[in-house]
């Protein structure tokens, strides 16, 4: 008996994949640099660690609500205050099991079957198979002036009777550019004069270098909670480097969120209340960890930036912020995953090839790591592709000498 069609046309995510053959690799003893994962290296917060440690003396580790704990709700409604300048109260408050899993239960409280979300190029790799597992379909919107900003015109001419969700991601992953207020603007005044739901994938929302900040959607809509179209999506695993703890949420209507705990009730059932202690712990404590990561990220960038420039051919825009970067190798190959396996099989670098975010010919690089590999596996790549690096270069314990340039 044939199995679903739907399920079996959802493809690997290949971030994970390429991250998992990361570590098999590196399981082998091979030198191998991972510029794949969005994963900061840095420690869980020791506030997060005390509260699960906490949680856990207590042993009263049991179901807890669908929609979160009201402790964690507290926090996250606190945070909405401080950073996006509205309040909201506890039902307009739902926790997941990540970001990741929040779009999921959105989308399908969201989406009738055929109903389209427009995404803007390049856009992370999971947004139009989470669309298209719960019967939506996605469009894919691309600047027309082949950059990564997109005007409100670019996505206004894609907008059809069908259209039900417009989802911006800024920072974006995977280029790092940091869309601007005017952007922002117009898809808020768009999407509320349209009936449109404005998604705002809000993962990264802080983490933006040069000492800038980013626009809240909230700030350019008089309408409340309840009334605006605006929904934000957000979590702790970009932010804190929590990737581990899988909480994210989402801030909507009442209407909205009922559904969506209706949903994960019947799927998920709950999240884990120590993992949801340790989010508390990391909202209500010092925000110190938050700007350490920052400026360790925006040094990577810093140095991405000066190595990538010295690669002839290269095309880079600058990232403003999360911590990926997407220079266009055309130069070098138009086919990005051939790329990704030259580089790999030359100088054990793993990247992702931008055909997955709706970008061939490019990659994207993670440049959430350690400082010192992310110089080593920059330098590994000039070495594979500029004919003017030198022929020799020490990768591991060994020495490899370019004969293919």
């Amino acid at each position: 008996m044939a199995l679903s069609r739907l399920a079996t046309s959802i493809p690997e995510s290949p971030t994970l994949k390429l991250n998992d053959a990361a570590r098999q690799l590196k399981e082998k003893g091979e030198p191998v640099i991972n510029f794949t994962v969005g994963e900061p290296k840095n420690k869980t917060p020791q506030t997060a660690i005390a509260a699960v440690e906490e949680a856990l003396h207590h042993g009263e580790i049991k179901y807890t609500p669908a929609s979160g704990l009201a402790a964690l709700k507290k926090a996250i409604i606190d945070y909405t205050e401080v950073n996006y300048g509205r309040r909201v109260g506890p039902k307009n408050v739902i926790v997941s099991a990540g970001a990741k899993n929040a779009l999921y239960s959105l989308f399908c409280t969201l989406l009738d079957p055929g109903d389209e979300v427009i995404f803007i190029a390049p856009y992370w790799v999971s947004y139009p198979e989470i669309t298209r597992m719960v019967g939506g379909q996605p469009v894919i919107v691309r600047p027309a002036d082949g950059s990564f900003y997109p005007s409100a015109k670019d996505i206004q001419s894609a907008v059809t009777p069908r259209t039900k969700a417009i989802l911006v991601n800024s920072p974006n992953n995977p280029s790092g550019v940091v869309y601007s207020a005017e952007f922002i603007a117009e898809m808020v005044n768009f999407c509320e004069l349209r009936d449109i739901y404005l998604v705002m994938d809000d993962i990264y929302h802080k983490l933006i270098f040069d000492g800038k900040g980013s626009a809240s959607a909230y700030q350019f809509t008089t309408k409340d909670v309840e009334a605006t179209k605006v929904i934000i999506v957000n979590g702790v695993s970009k932010l804190y480097g929590m990737t581990g703890f899988r909480i994210g949420w989402v801030v909507a209507s009442q209407d909205i969120v009922q559904v969506m705990a209706n949903v994960q009730g019947q799927t998920i059932t709950c999240i884990s209340g120590l993992l949801q202690a340790g989010a508390i712990g990391a909202l209500n404590g010092s925000q110190q960890v938050l700007a350490d990561l920052v400026k360790t990220i925006e040094d990577n960038r810093n140095l991405v930036m000066a190595e990538l420039e010295t690669i002839p051919g290269l095309k880079v825009t600058r990232p403003e912020g999360a911590f990926y970067v997407l220079p266009d190798f055309r130069h070098y190959s138009q086919d990005s995953v051939a790329l990704c396996q030259f580089l790999l099989e030359k100088a054990l670098v793993l990247t992702v090839p931008g055909k997955e975010f709706g970008m061939e010919g490019h990659l994207r690089l993670s440049f959430a790591g350690d400082h010192g590999e992310v110089a080593e596996g920059l330098t590994r790549i000039r070495w594979a592709l500029d004919p003017n690096a030198p022929r020799e270069i020490t990768i591991g314990s060994r020495k490899a000498v370019r004969d293919w340039a």
